[in-house]
């Protein structure tokens, strides 16, 4: 799947749930779930998204979200698991 192909299911399935994605939404989200993946274990990405859509729901930006979860990350101090458990 290109990142265009991945803009667009995602804006799609933005549309279907009433939500809006701002731009560079996509990009961040990834960011955000690459860096949970490997700064705490990969089973960590989807959860951090996760986390990081129920804050974005209570009217916190975005960029304010990843900056804290960063931080969390961070602290966890935990290698990447290579075998992802």
């Amino acid at each position: 799947m290109t990142p265009e192909e991945l803009d667009a299911w995602a804006g799609a399935a933005a549309r279907r749930l009433g939500v809006t994605l701002e731009p560079g939404d996509v990009a961040a989200l990834l960011d955000l779930a690459k860096d949970a993946a490997h700064g705490v274990t990969r089973p960590a990405a989807p959860l951090t998204s996760y986390i990081a859509g129920l804050a974005v729901g209570t009217g916190r930006t975005l960029e304010d979200v990843a900056r804290e979860l960063r931080v969390a990350i961070a602290e966890s101090g935990q290698p990447e698991d290579p075998a992802g458990t």
